[in-house]
C-alpha cells in the first residue's frame, strides 16, 4: 500500500470501468499486474460501473466519441429491437470505443492525480503532527531536567 501502487491502481480501475467489455475485473487484474498497481483496489475500483451507473457512462462516452468523430446521431434513425442488436452496434462501435478510451483515461488520470494530492496532503499532516508531539517530548523533558 504505497502512494504508487494505489495511485496506479485508480489510473487502471477507473479505465477499466470506462470500458464497454464484459469481465472488466480481469482486464483490471491483468493490467494492475503489469503496471505494478495495488491489485484488489484495481479490481474493487471496477465497480464503478455496474447496472445502474454503467448506461449513463456508456452514453455519455459514445457522446463524447461522437464529437471527437464528428459523427452525427444515428440513434433516432435505429431501430431498437434485439433483432438489430448487431447492426445497431456495427453503428455506434466506433464512437463507443472511443469515447470509452478517452473518458477512461481522463477519469483515471483525475483519479490518479487525487490520490496522489490526497496522500501527499495526509503524509504532510502525519509529519507536522509526529513534529508537534516530538517538540512537546523535548519541551516536558527540557522542564522536568530543569526542575531536577
Amino acid at each position: 500500500m504505497s502512494h504508487r501502487s494505489v495511485s496506479l491502481a485508480f489510473l487502471v480501475g477507473i479505465f477499466c470501468a470506462f470500458l464497454p467489455m464484459p469481465f472488466q475485473m480481469v482486464v483490471a487484474a491483468v493490467l494492475a499486474v503489469l503496471v505494478g498497481s495495488n491489485l484488489p483496489v484495481s479490481v474493487a475500483l471496477v465497480w464503478i460501473s455496474n447496472p445502474i451507473t454503467m448506461p449513463p457512462m456508456l452514453y455519455f462516452s459514445y457522446r463524447i466519441g461522437q464529437l471527437i468523430l464528428g459523427v452525427g446521431s444515428d440513434a433516432d434513425a435505429m431501430t431498437w429491437h434485439l433483432d438489430t442488436l448487431y447492426d445497431n452496434f456495427r453503428q455506434i462501435w466506433r464512437p463507443l470505443i472511443l469515447g470509452s478510451v478517452i473518458c477512461g483515461l481522463i477519469a483515471g488520470l483525475i483519479g490518479f492525480i487525487t490520490i496522489r494530492i490526497i496522500w501527499t496532503i495526509h503524509v504532510r499532516r502525519t509529519w507536522i503532527m509526529r513534529g508537534r508531539e516530538r517538540l512537546k517530548r523535548q519541551q516536558a523533558k527540557a522542564e522536568q531536567s530543569g526542575k531536577d
